[in-house]
C-alpha cells in the first residue's frame, strides 16, 4: 500500500527498494510498495574523550577533549554517507555505533599525530597540535558524512607517575613571575631615569627660550631700521619714476602730434595724387574703349569683306558648275541623236564628257573647300592668338593691329587727310 512519510525538523527520510537505484534522501516523500523508508536524526552530539597518547620521545599523556559532531547537512552527498552508515542498525542502537566510529576515529588520529611530536612542543605549541589532530580527525569523518562543528581540547594530563607537564607548567608559572619582577624593576627605573631627563630638559629648554627671546628682539629691531630705510627709499623712487613718468608723456605727446602733423600733410598729398591717378585712368579708359570701337568696326569691316568673298565665289562656281552640266547634257543630246548606228562612238564620247565635267567640278569643289579651310584657319589662329595672350582681348586686337599694318593705315589716312586740309604752321622764333 503507499504511504505517505514526513520527517521531523531534524530529521530526514532515507528511502530504497524499487525504483531507487541507490538511496533517496527527503524530508516527505511517498512509500512505494516494494520500498523501505527510515528516519534518521541530524542533530549533532557531543563525545567528550580522554585520549592516551605517546609522543615521538617516548612520553606518555592524556588529551581530553570535548567535540560537537553531526551529519553533515549542507550537502546531500554526506546524507547519504550517513544514511549509509546507520542503516545496517536498529534505530535505538545507531547513535551508540556512530560514537564507537567517531572515538575510533578521534583515538588513532590523535595517536597518530602526537607520534610525530615532541612532549615539549606539543606542550608549547598547542594550537599547532590541536589545528593537527582536527584536520586528521575530520578528514576520516568526511567518509562517514560527519562534520565537526566545534572542538574544545583541553589542557594536557600527566599520566599516572609522570611529572613533565605539571614541572613544565611550574616553571612557566616561576618564569612569569620572575619576568614580571624584572619588568617592574625595569619600569621603576625608567621612571626615576625620566624623571630626571625630565627636569634637565626643563632647564635647557628655559635656557634656550630666553636666548632665543633675546636673539629674536635684537634681530626685531634691527628688521624695523630695516623696514624704515627701505620705505625711504621707496619713496625716493617713487617720486623719481613718478617724474620720468611725466617727461616721458610729456615727450610722447611732441611726438605724437608731429606725427599726426606729418600724416595730415601727407593724406593732403596722398589725396591730390590720387585725384591725378583717377584722371589718368579716365583717359587710360577712354582711349581703350576707342581702340575696341575703331577694332570692332575693322574686325566687323574685314569679316564682312571675306563673308562676301566667299559667299559670291560659292555662287561663280555653283553656276560654273550648273552651265557646264547643261552644256555637257546639250553635247550629250546632240551626240546621241546624232550618232544612231555608232552607240560604241557615243559611249566613248559621253564617258569623255563626264569625266571632264567631273574634273571642272572637282576643281570647283577644292577651291570653294580652300576658302572653307581658310576661314577655319583664320578661326584656328584668332583661337590661338587668344590662348597665347592668356584670353586679353585687347591684346589679341593691338596684335592683330599690328600684323595688319592697321595703324600705319590710320597713319597714313591721317596724314593724308593733314594734306587734304592744308594747315598753314609757322613756326615763331
Amino acid at each position: 500500500m503507499f504511504l505517505f512519510r514526513v520527517a521531523g525538523p531534524s530529521e530526514y527520510l532515507a528511502i530504497t527498494g524499487s525504483g531507487i537505484k541507490e538511496i533517496k534522501i527527503a524530508k516527505k516523500a511517498w512509500v512505494l510498495p516494494g520500498q523501505v523508508c527510515i528516519c534518521f536524526d541530524i542533530s549533532p552530539d557531543s563525545y567528550r574523550f580522554q585520549v592516551q597518547a605517546i609522543s615521538c620521545d617516548n612520553v606518555t599523556f592524556v588529551l581530553p577533549a570535548v567535540l560537537t559532531i553531526g551529519p553533515r547537512t549542507d550537502d546531500m552527498a554526506s546524507l547519504v554517507k550517513y544514511a549509509r552508515l546507520i542503516s545496517s542498525q536498529d534505530k535505538n542502537s545507531d547513535k551508540e555505533h556512530v560514537k564507537e566510529i567517531v572515538k575510533g576515529v578521534i583515538e588513532g588520529e590523535t595517536r597518530l599525530v602526537a607520534s610525530t611530536m615532541t612532549l615539549g612542543t606539543i606542550f608549547h605549541e598547542p594550537k599547532m597540535f590541536n589545528k593537527a589532530v582536527l584536520e586528521h580527525v575530520q578528514k576520516e569523518l568526511h567518509s562517514f558524512g560527519l562534520l565537526i562543528y566545534n572542538a574544545n581540547i583541553r589542557q594536557l594530563v600527566d599520566e599516572r607517575g609522570v611529572g613533565f607537564i605539571s614541572n613544565a607548567g611550574l616553571k612557566m608559572q616561576q618564569e612569569t613571575a620572575n619576568q614580571a619582577k624584572v619588568e617592574v624593576a625595569e619600569e621603576t627605573m625608567k621612571g626615576d631615569m625620566g624623571v630626571k631627563t625630565r627636569e634637565g630638559h626643563m632647564t635647557q629648554y628655559a635656557a634656550k627660550v630666553d636666548t632665543e627671546t633675546k636673539i629674536y628682539q635684537k634681530q626685531r629691531q634691527g628688521e624695523l631700521s630695516k623696514e624704515e630705510a627701505k620705505v625711504m627709499m621707496e619713496v625716493k623712487l617713487y617720486e623719481n619714476a613718478r617724474e620720468a613718468e611725466v617727461a616721458k608723456a610729456n615727450a610722447e605727446l611732441a611726438m605724437k602730434k608731429a606725427e599726426w602733423e606729418r600724416q595730415t600733410k601727407m593724406e593732403q598729398v596722398e589725396a591730390a595724387k590720387a585725384v591725378q591717378l583717377r584722371d589718368a585712368e579716365l583717359q587710360i579708359e577712354v582711349e581703350r574703349r576707342n581702340a575696341a570701337r575703331e577694332m570692332e568696326m575693322l574686325k566687323a569691316e574685314h569679316l564682312t569683306k571675306a563673308k562676301v568673298e566667299y559667299e559670291t565665289k560659292m555662287q561663280q562656281a555653283q553656276w560654273e558648275l550648273y552651265s557646264k552640266q547643261n552644256a555637257a547634257t546639250a553635247s550629250l543630246y546632240e551626240q546621241v541623236q546624232a550618232a544612231d548606228g555608232s552607240r560604241a562612238t557615243a559611249e566613248a564620247a559621253l564617258f569623255t564628257s563626264q569625266k571632264e565635267a567631273e574634273g571642272e567640278l572637282y576643281s570647283m569643289q577644292k577651291e570653294a573647300k580652300a576658302l572653307e579651310d581658310l576661314a577655319k584657319g583664320q578661326s584656328v589662329y584668332l583661337k590661338s592668338l587668344m590662348e597665347k595672350f592668356d584670353g586679353d582681348y585687347n591684346k589679341v586686337r593691338n596684335y592683330m593691329m599690328i600684323e595688319e599694318g592697321v595703324y600705319e593705315e590710320i597713319a597714313q589716312i591721317n596724314a593724308d587727310m593733314m594734306k587734304s586740309l592744308k594747315p598753314n604752321i609757322s613756326i615763331m622764333k
